[in-house]
């Protein structure tokens, strides 16, 4: 079971994590009036391969969100706090999750690898979140967790746009500590942004506030779907002469082909 959040990811016609908070980083209220299982609804009939929840109370999270989510779907769910204690551990895995955020800024060498010890006999995957190439150094058994760049800063509370170049730069570093599951997370706004992200090499992207503030959702989606054939068309295109419209790319292995677009639902 410590797998399902990577393996639900890796195997995803769309590799995002589709993200509920409450709230944004300057207190903004992001569900309105949707109640968590409707967005957990609509996430669902979009295909999100697994969610995540923030129960931080920067965003206005709770555990009873937490709770709330995992009754409402059987998609692998990623709990995100700030983890520090091993009880809060064992109360990720009573709640339900499959996932938890393990921030390697704020923990020293040691408790990191406690914690990631302990999550994977409890059978959670530990969702290491680093934004330097320091903390990938100091990530345990990275080849049994997701390793995530943050492109915000915590020490701000993660106001402001963030830096995506972080994630590209990084990326290198990410892939050398020896994950399967290299993840970019914060700041991804739209599909530009992920596909690019995703082209450049990571195995999935974490998206909370730019999906919640979507004016349609499966449109959100169906442009991902767009930009990434035109990306795949393009590097066929050019490497044996052909146009993006008369060769395809096959899907990577263990990734099936992009979804069909999809209908407005996004309620």
């Amino acid at each position: 079971m410590t797998a399902e959040f990577i393996e639900a990811l890796l195997d995803a016609r769309r590799p995002v994590i589709m993200e509920l908070k409450r709230q944004d980083a300057t207190g903004h209220d992001l569900f309105g009036d949707r109640s968590a299982a409707r967005l957990v609804a609509d996430y669902q009939d979009v295909g999100a391969p697994c969610l995540s929840v923030v129960t931080g109370r920067w965003f206005g999270g709770t555990p009873d969100l937490l709770r709330e989510v995992v009754a409402a779907t059987d998609l692998p769910v990623l709990q995100k706090d700030f983890i520090t204690r091993r009880d809060q551990l064992h109360q990720a895995r009573e709640i339900g999750a499959s996932a938890v955020l393990l921030t390697a800024t704020l923990l020293p060498r040691a408790t990191l690898g406690r914690l990631v010890d302990l999550a994977l006999r409890l059978g959670l995957t530990p969702f290491v979140e680093v934004t330097t190439e320091e903390e990938i150094s100091r990530v345990p058994r990275a080849e049994e967790c997701v390793v995530a760049v943050n492109n915000k800063d915590i020490a701000t509370r993660e106001r402001g746009a963030g830096d995506l170049g972080r994630s590209s730069s990084l990326l290198p570093a990410v892939l050398r500590s020896g994950t399967r599951c290299p993840v970019s997370a914060g700041a991804i706004q739209g599909p530009d942004d992920a596909a690019r992200l995703l082209g450049e090499g990571f195995a999935g992207v974490l998206v909370g506030t730019g999906l919640l503030r979507a004016a349609s959702l499966p449109r959100w989606l169906d442009g991902l779907d767009a930009r990434l054939d035109t990306r795949i068309g393009t590097r066929i295109g050019t490497r044996i002469g052909t146009t993006p419209d008369t060769d395809r790319e096959p899907a990577p292995p263990g990734r099936r082909p992009a979804a069909p677009p999809t209908t407005d639902t996004w309620r």
